[in-house]
């Protein structure tokens, strides 16, 4: 449409009293930082409006507001993009959970109602209690009715749509780190795309080797879509995603699309004629293990300060579960990277949590060392999320 910026009320994967604004940037993805500081600026000069504002009946009578119907343009878009008619002419079936979100009946309107079971999609800005954030332990009932009505996969969106989780046939959760994997494969190999991969900072290394693999360029950055964002608006990104469920893909917008994400995996599906366990397993077998664990542990400031001090006085840990550190990487908290795996501690810049990622061989592997460095800086026994 042209617009110089969007703004979007929502409070997305949080609780409703979470609800606030994003801002997005003319093209189509989030508003870098300069963007942001300046609306913030801008906003600290308006003063306080003494009357009320007029209501939008007589805003849109004067031709200061004009309403569109986005989702049907929306609609359009993504029939563009995919090829809806392998899904719908194939034998599958989708599993979705908007999670009473803003996602709500679009996968049932793209696919049709014969080819998907869709739950929690009734209208209800509380979000019944529960929190929209489609992490594997809020979606229990999504993987339960996966099983029961033997669907071939599960799609799951937060409030605003644009985070996804992922399930195979089987009710297993497929994470980020897998479905950023999954695209760069299917991108390349079968639409035969090429163009940077860039991923946050705690993001898998199995994308390392996919790049040199490919031959594809790779950048790294700190967490936040926003990042990766400006990166796709300036130059030519294959894929782009992190860790909490926020992906783009090429062909697309600059911006996490957690619909588009889901449909595309599930057009990979049909036209690999296997299921998403198999395609996940193809992963392991050319690029090796790689699993993943996390711990937000919720620790008062005074345990977040010391552990952090303690991090930057010291360099970092020096061995983590018997594995020597060769390096400490500082882009965003302190990534401790071993010969068997890599451990990120890092404060969480929403909420008062302290995170810690790791990755290694097995999932065993990696659980321990978050364990054994969660109880060398003294905050074991935090609350975990």
């Amino acid at each position: 449409m042209g617009c110089d910026a969007g703004v979007v009320i929502t409070a997305s994967h949080n609780p409703p009293q979470y609800n606030g604004f994003k801002l997005k940037a003319h093209f189509g993805g989030p508003a870098p930082p300069s963007m942001v500081a300046t609306v913030e600026e801008a906003v600290g000069r308006v003063p306080t409006r003494a009357e009320p504002l007029p209501a939008l009946a007589e805003l849109q009578e004067q031709g200061h507001v004009q309403i569109d119907d986005l989702a049907a343009a929306y609609m359009l878009a993504l029939r563009k993009v995919l090829d809806l008619d392998a899904i719908r002419a194939s034998n599958l079936t989708v599993a979705h959970d908007p999670m009473y979100g803003a996602g709500r009946g679009v996968v049932t309107e793209l696919l049709g109602a014969e080819r998907v079971v869709e739950l929690h999609g009734d209208w209800n800005p509380g979000f019944h209690g529960q929190p929209p954030e489609p992490i594997e332990r809020n979606l229990d009932e999504l993987a339960d009715t996966i099983r029961r009505e033997g669907c071939d996969v599960g799609l799951a969106n937060d409030g605003d749509a644009d985070r996804i989780g992922m399930f195979d046939e089987q009710g297993q959760y497929v994470s980020s780190h897998r479905i950023l994997a999954l695209l760069t494969k299917y991108l390349v190999e079968e639409r035969g795309l090429t163009g940077t991969i860039v991923k946050t900072f705690s993001t898998t290394h199995m994308l390392d080797k996919m790049a040199e693999h490919y031959g594809l360029h790779l950048e790294t950055t700190p967490i936040g879509f926003k990042y990766i964002a400006t990166k796709m608006a300036e130059g030519d990104v294959l894929v782009g995603g992190e860790e909490s469920g926020g992906i783009a893909a090429k062909g697309h917008i600059p911006e996490r699309d957690g619909i588009y994400i889901g449909l595309l995996i599930t057009e990979m599906v049909v036209k690999r004629g296997k299921p998403l366990s198999a395609l996940v397993q193809e992963l392991y077998d050319a690029f090796g293990p790689h699993r993943t664990y996390r711990d937000d542990l919720h620790i008062s400031e005074d345990q977040k300060r010391a552990a952090l001090a303690r991090l930057e006085d010291e360099g970092g840990l020096t061995e983590i579960s018997g594995h020597a550190v060769q390096r400490v990487e500082t882009l965003d908290g302190f990534k401790h990277i071993t010969d068997h795996g890599w451990l990120l501690i890092r404060p969480s810049g929403t909420e008062p949590v302290l995170r810690v990622y790791s990755e290694a061989e097995t999932a065993e592997a990696a659980k321990a060392l978050v364990k054994d460095a969660s109880a060398q800086l003294g905050i074991d026994g935090a609350a975990h999320g």
